[in-house]
């Protein structure tokens, strides 16, 4: 065989094994990719996303659009062709799965989490919303979980109100720990609750829960500290004038609460907020409106200008990040709260962008 002949032969070979290897080989790493958008205003699987009863509503056009970011998921592992392919799209980003997935986190697991935090900000948006229109909310301490094998599993429940600790009234989750930690581990400790199913009775019948219980607790020992625990976290469950449902399905996370909280306040609110403008935006959001930043910012500006977006809500901790490559044709607008993002909805929508707080470079 001729030397150059047998020289390709070989080369091709290498080629094809080092192909193979890289097809097989898998490698420690997850992709994160532009996900869809979906209007708030609008609907998603023929359904209403957001759907008000019992409160008068307003039509409302325009576009306010939470995003998505797509992920591989927890089991899945890439090889090292998919890794690089990734590596060279520029809508795409490879990062170490450990990234996506801490602590060897399952599927089952992550979806759990997400699931939560997607319920978790629905909540906060709701209350953020109406807090904007300046109509009341009413909020209580509950007791969120009880941990397993802990001096509260089977005297405290998901649920029951906590009224106070040791006789001190409790206002917020935090003053719970700060109470119990007054005592030592192995002393008791004394909870005033409303029970969970006394609690959902009463604001069934519109009245003020009446009855309480005492539920004394012996602490126990936090683990790796001195410290006196009894087992519960505690969180705040809010009772509202009217009903709001959010209808979304597939998505997890915190990251649209922003924009679910924009769009209540859209629907409840006479006229458009946003003129008919295409906004779409990201950002998680806490019962006062403060709005805090979210991961895959990238990804999201790239699905939202592929949808239409002219103008981008972008958390303030995210402008420096989102500034660096914005996609051509998309504003970007920096915000810290609900309010601040209103007040440049009315700028958008009257089509006068002076002032209207921009994202720039680090």
């Amino acid at each position: 065989m001729p030397r150059r002949t047998a020289t390709m032969l070989a080369s091709t070979l290498i080629a094809v094994a080092l192909l193979c290897a890289g097809i097989l080989i898998p490698v420690k790493y997850a992709e994160m990719s532009p996900g869809p958008t979906v209007n708030t205003l609008g609907e998603a699987g023929g359904e209403p996303v957001l759907r008000i009863d019992g409160r008068k509503t307003y039509p409302a056009s325009g576009h306010l659009n939470m995003t998505t970011v797509r992920v591989t998921g927890a089991d899945y592992r890439m090889n090292l062709v998919e890794a690089v392919h990734g590596w060279l799209a520029h809508d795409n980003v490879v990062v170490p799965h450990d990234t996506l997935y801490p602590d060897g986190q399952t599927e089952e697991q992550s979806t759990q989490e997400n699931a939560e935090e997607f319920s978790q900000s629905q909540e906060s948006a709701k209350v953020a919303a109406l807090k904007q229109l300046k109509i009341p909310v009413t909020s209580r301490v509950v007791v969120a979980t009880v941990v397993k094998d802990t001096p509260a599993e089977d005297r405290l429940h998901a649920g029951d109100v906590i009224k106070a600790v040791d006789g001190t009234a409790v206002k917020e989750p935090g003053d719970v720990a700060k109470l119990v930690t007054k005592r030592r581990p192995g002393q008791d400790v004394v909870f005033t609750i409303v029970p969970a199913k006394e609690a959902a009775a009463a604001e069934k019948a519109g009245r003020e829960p009446t009855a309480t219980e005492d539920i004394t607790l012996t602490t126990a020992k936090a683990e790796g500290a001195d410290r006196a625990i009894v087992g519960i976290q505690a969180g705040t469950d809010h009772t509202f004038p009217f009903t709001i449902d959010i209808n979304l399905a597939d998505v997890g996370g915190p990251s649209a609460g922003l924009m679910f909280a924009l769009g209540i306040v859209d629907k409840l609110t006479p006229g458009d907020m946003t003129g008919g403008k295409f906004v779409a935006g990201t950002g998680t959001i806490d019962d006062a409106g403060r709005v805090g930043p979210i991961g895959g910012i990238a990804m999201k500006l790239v699905g939202a200008r592929a949808a239409g977006a002219q103008y981008f809500l972008t958390p303030a901790d995210n402008c420096a990040t989102a500034a660096e490559d914005i996609p051509k044709g998309l504003t970007l607008v920096k915000v810290d709260t609900i309010a601040d993002a209103a007040k440049s909805l009315e700028k958008i929508k009257s089509g006068d962008r002076t002032g209207l707080p921009s994202c720039t470079k680090s």
